[in-house]
C-alpha cells in the first residue's frame, strides 16, 4: 500500500475517537476522554499531511495555525453559559465545509471530464479501461487523480455522495446559524413559521429530490445551486419553527446532522477516517436526540421535521401571587431542615453561582444535613450543562442525581432550592394539556415541604412559559442574582 502509514494512523485515531466518545459518558472519565480526542485528532491531522492529501504544506500549516489561534481565543473567552451557542456555530462550519467540498467535487468531475474529452479519451472510464486512458488518468494529482480513475458507476456514486453532502451540509449550516441566534438571544426564541408551515418544508424537500434526479441525469451544475438554496431554506425554516423550550434537543439534532455531513464529505473525498468519525458523531447525536426527546415527551420525527414547541390551545390561567422571601427566611428554613435538594438551571450558569452553591453544600453537609442535586436531562441549554458546572465547582459526583433517581424523594424532602430553572420544574407539564411543555417529564419539586426559587425577577424566562410553581402556597421567591443570593446565605448557616 502506498500510504500504509496513513491508514494505520487513521485506524489508531478512530479507536481513540471511540474511546473519547465512550469516556464522555461519565464525569470521572471525561477528562481522560478529552485527551483521547486531542491525541486522536493530532494523529489524524499529521497523517493527512503526509498521506494521500499531501502537498501545499505551507498553506496547510498556515491554515492550521490560524484555526489554532481562533480556537484558543474562543476557548479562553467563551463562558460556560455561551457553550451551547459555540457548539451551534461550530456545527454551522461543518455544514458549510460539506457544501464547499461537494461543489469542489462537482468542479473536479467537470475538469477531469473536459481533460479526457480534449485528449479524445472516454470518461467516465468503461469497466475495461484502455491502456491509454489509464495512463492519462495518472497525469492528474490530488483529488482529481481519484476522480480520473473512476468508472461510470463510481462517478454516479460520487455524484450521489456529493449531493447528499451539499444538501445535509446546507440544512446544517442555516439551521445551526438560527440555533445560535436563538441561544444567543439575537433571534426571537418563539416557534415561528411562514404561512404553509410544514407544506413549505415538504415542497422544498420534494423539489430538492427533483433537482437531484436532474443533476444525476446530466442537467448541469445549476441544479446543485438551486438544490443548495432549497436546503438552506429548509434549515432556516425548520429551526425557526422550534420553540425555545426545545432548543437543547435542537443542539443535539444539529450535532447529528453535522456528523452525517462529515461522513458524506468522507465518502466524496475517499477519506476513511472522516467516514468513521462522521458516522460516530451522526449516530451518537441521533441517539442523544432520541434520549432527550424521550425526556421531554417529544416525538423524534416531530423534532426532525421541526415546528414543535408551540401551544395547542389557550393555557390555563394562574391564580395567586408570587410571595418573596429574604435571605434570613431561607437560611432559617435550611437550618431547621434535615434533607435538602438543589435543582440547578440555566440561571445558575448565567450568574456563575456554582462555586457559591458548592460552598453552601459543604456547609450544610458539615452540619449533618442530607444535600443532593436533582438534574433534569435537559437542564440548561445543552445536555450535561449542569453536570459540567457542578463538576467544575468540585461538587461530589455521588450526590448529583438524575431525575429518575430522585423524583420520588421530593415528598419526603424538607427544603428544595431551585436556582434559575423554569420549564424543568413546571407543574403545568402535568396539569395543563395546552401548555407548550404538556406531557414533558419534570422534577416534581412542588411536592416538597418548602420550595425556594432563586430568580432574578418575575419574568417568564428564555422559553416564555409561565410557571404555576411560583404561585403555590409552599413556594417562596428568593429574588436576586443567584450568586449573590446564595452567597448571602453562607454566613447565616448555623
Amino acid at each position: 500500500m502506498d500510504f500504509g502509514f496513513t491508514i494505520a494512523a487513521y485506524a489508531v485515531a478512530a479507536v481513540l475517537f471511540i474511546l473519547s466518545l465512550g469516556g464522555l459518558s461519565g464525569q470521572e472519565s471525561a477528562k481522560r476522554a478529552i485527551w483521547y480526542g486531542i491525541v486522536g485528532m493530532t494523529i489524524a491531522v499529521l497523517a493527512t499531511l503526509v498521506g494521500p492529501g499531501q502537498g501545499l504544506w505551507l498553506l496547510s500549516v498556515v491554515m492550521i495555525a490560524l484555526g489554532a489561534v481562533v480556537g484558543h481565543q474562543l476557548a479562553t473567552r467563551v463562558q460556560m453559559t455561551q457553550m451551547p451557542e459555540l457548539v451551534a456555530i461550530m456545527h454551522s462550519l461543518v455544514g458549510l465545509a460539506a457544501v464547499f467540498v461537494g461543489f469542489n467535487a462537482d468542479i473536479e468531475i467537470g475538469r477531469v471530464a473536459a481533460a479526457f474529452a480534449g485528449a479524445n479519451l472516454p470518461y467516465p472510464q468503461p469497466e475495461t479501461v484502455a491502456a491509454e486512458a489509464a495512463a492519462f488518468a495518472k497525469t492528474f494529482s490530488g483529488f482529481a487523480a481519484i476522480v480520473a480513475k473512476k468508472t461510470a458507476v463510481e462517478v454516479t456514486i460520487l455524484r450521489v455522495e456529493l449531493v447528499l453532502g451539499i444538501w445535509i451540509g446546507a440544512v446544517t449550516f442555516t439551521g445551526s446559524v438560527i440555533a445560535y441566534g436563538k441561544l444567543a438571544g439575537k433571534v426571537n426564541s418563539a416557534a415561528k413559521q411562514l404561512p404553509g408551515g410544514h407544506m413549505l418544508n415538504a415542497g422544498a424537500a420534494a423539489l430538492s429530490l427533483v433537482f437531484t434526479l436532474m443533476y444525476l441525469g446530466g442537467a448541469g451544475s445549476w441544479t446543485l445551486v438551486l438544490l443548495t438554496l432549497l436546503a438552506l431554506f429548509i434549515g432556516y425554516h425548520l429551526i425557526m419553527g422550534i420553540g425555545g423550550a426545545d432548543m437543547p434537543v435542537v443542539v443535539s439534532m444539529l450535532n447529528s446532522y453535522s456528523g452525517w455531513a462529515a461522513a458524506a464529505i468522507g465518502f466524496s473525498l475517499g477519506n476513511d477516517l472522516l467516514i468513521v468519525v462522521g458516522a460516530l458523531v451522526g449516530s451518537s447525536g441521533a441517539i442523544l436526540s432520541y434520549i432527550m426527546c424521550k425526556a421531554m415527551n417529544r416525538q423524534f420525527v416531530s423534532v426532525i421535521l421541526g415546528g414543535f414547541g408551540g401551544t395547542s390551545g389557550p393555557a390555563a390561567e394562574i391564580e395567586g401571587e408570587q410571595i418573596a422571601i429574604d435571605a434570613d427566611g431561607v437560611a432559617s428554613a435550611l437550618n431547621e431542615a434535615d434533607s435538602v435538594i438543589i435543582v440547578p438551571g440555566y440561571g445558575m450558569a448565567v450568574a456563575q453561582a456554582q462555586g457559591a452553591v458548592s460552598e453552601l453544600t459543604q456547609k450544610l453537609r458539615a452540619r449533618g444535613k442530607t444535600v443532593r442535586f436533582a438534574i433534569h436531562p435537559v437542564a440548561g441549554r445543552l445536555p450535561g450543562h449542569m453536570n459540567v458546572l457542578l463538576a467544575e465547582a468540585k461538587v461530589p459526583y455521588d450526590i448529583v442525581l438524575e431525575m429518575d433517581e430522585i423524583n420520588e424523594d421530593f415528598p419526603s424532602t424538607d427544603v428544595v432550592i431551585v436556582i434559575g430553572s423554569n420549564d424543568i420544574v413546571n407543574p403545568a407539564a402535568q396539569d395543563d394539556p395546552n401548555s407548550p411543555i404538556a406531557g414533558m417529564p419534570v422534577l416534581e419539586v412542588w411536592k416538597a415541604k418548602q420550595v425556594f426559587v432563586s430568580k432574578r425577577g418575575q419574568g417568564t424566562g428564555y422559553s416564555g412559559i409561565e410557571n404555576p410553581l411560583f404561585y403555590k402556597d409552599n413556594t417562596r421567591m428568593f429574588y436576586g442574582d443567584a450568586k449573590a443570593s446564595v452567597s448571602s446565605l453562607l454566613p447565616k448557616i448555623e
